[in-house]
């Protein structure tokens, strides 16, 4: 039972892409599984074909916990996989958290009842820092981040590494994998070089591959849409080597 929840402080580095085609994967393991689109976009949503309900689910229902949120969870179209929506409020979600007492714990005590249903929980999370992600920092067993290998994405992962240490939040939570990466780039191949290795640095990687960008069009998996592809085949390694850990922390 764990909380893996998908995270950089930059936009547009696959976050979605990884935790939609993760959380397949588990669910596909035979493991119950939980997406939460944690992103008031909603790309989760979207990509598993979410129906919206009579009854809107809102920030405001998702700190409050308890039945609201089983209420709101759907199935997809996938066995052991469910979703629970974004919804647009999600945009407040930092100021409707500043009400409540233990603020950075919130969303933790939130998930942990679901914990006793589903043997794995994905975050799907909007990209920042601020009180939200503090939030899912704690909350999660493990935090995978997704690294495009440029420059200014080592200086952003610098900058959270910081944040953890401010803040005393276990760094050993932190998971690091190369995405979108493109072989054919000089610095992406000298920046996986710098990183092989290391201590919390996953050997699996995904490439930059059309059959990523197409899931937008075929709102599903990758694993779905293109089953053979060099896609699938790299995300099947890196869940394999992230269930792995997660057995390793039984």
């Amino acid at each position: 039972m764990a909380i893996i929840a998908v995270y950089n402080i930059k936009g547009g580095v696959g976050k979605t892409a990884t935790s939609v085609n993760l959380a397949y994967l588990a669910a596909q393991a035979n493991h119950s599984t939980l997406i939460c689109d944690m992103d008031p976009q909603g790309s989760a949503s979207y990509y598993f074909r979410a129906q919206t309900k009579k009854k809107k689910f809102s920030a405001a229902d998702l700190l409050k916990g308890g039945k609201g949120i089983r209420r709101s969870i759907i199935g997809t179209d996938y066995p052991n996989l469910d979703l629970l929506p974004a919804d647009f409020t999600y945009r407040n979600l930092d100021l409707a958290l500043d009400n409540y007492k233990n603020s950075t714990r919130r969303i933790d005590k939130v998930l942990q009842p679901l914990k006793e249903e589903y043997q794995h929980i994905f975050l799907d999370c909007p990209p920042n820092i601020t009180l939200l992600s503090e939030n899912i920092f704690e909350a999660a067993d493990v935090l995978l981040i997704p690294f495009i290998p440029t420059t200014l994405s080592m200086l952003s992962f610098n900058k959270l590494v910081e944040f953890f240490k401010q803040t005393g939040i276990k760094r050993k939570k932190l998971f690091l994998f190369f995405s979108m990466v493109q072989k054919q780039k000089t610095m992406h191949m000298d920046m996986m070089k710098q990183f092989s290795g290391k201590k919390r640095v996953l050997r699996n990687h995904i490439p930059f591959l059309a059959d990523v960008e197409k899931m937008g069009l075929h709102r599903e998996p990758v694993l779905v849409s293109a089953p053979s592809s060099p896609a699938s085949h790299a995300y099947r390694a890196l869940w394999l080597e992230i269930d792995l850990i997660l057995r390793k922390m039984k």
